[in-house]
């Protein structure tokens, strides 16, 4: 599909030599219309950030354990994201939840750099099955599964 601001450009470009076929002073047989309609995407900076709780891990180890999680995590819940391995990361909410997101790929793109990238669905949840991670390098990981993240 061609972008919007060049075909704009390209209609523009023409207008003077359409007009100059046509004396100034006859009268205009038709009126030629065009549409134009932009199509914009949202997309959401998450902070990557060293998980929290690794001190806590290193002077008395915690054992996680998961559990069946939530189909669709809203995304006004979302507070940050924490890297926990090459084909999962864990999202820690607002009401202190953490909850994996387990892709169905391994995704070493993820480890590189230090933000992680959603497009806004239109509906405000991010959804396993449907939705992916993205990366600034362009990697892209899609969610198979969401599992709940709980203490033992």
């Amino acid at each position: 599909m061609p972008n919007p601001v060049t075909s704009l450009l390209a209609l523009l470009a023409l207008a003077p030599v359409a007009a100059a076929d046509q004396p100034r002073d006859a009268p205009i047989e038709r009126i030629e219309m065009a549409q134009l309609t932009f199509h914009s995407r949202i997309v959401i900076r998450i902070p990557r950030m060293i998980d929290p709780r690794a001190r806590e891990r290193a002077e008395r180890p915690v054992r996680l354990q998961e559990k069946r999680g939530p189909k669709c995590v809203p995304l006004t819940t979302l507070d940050r994201a924490v890297i926990t391995g090459r084909d999962s990361i864990d999202l820690l909410l607002e009401t202190g939840e953490r909850i994996r997101a387990r892709f169905d790929d391994n995704c070493p793109a993820l480890d590189f750099y230090p933000d992680l990238y959603l497009r806004l669905p239109d509906d405000g949840l991010l959804c396993a099955g449907r939705d992916a991670i993205r990366s600034r390098s362009g990697g892209v990981c899609p969610i198979e599964t969401f599992r709940r993240v709980v203490e033992r």
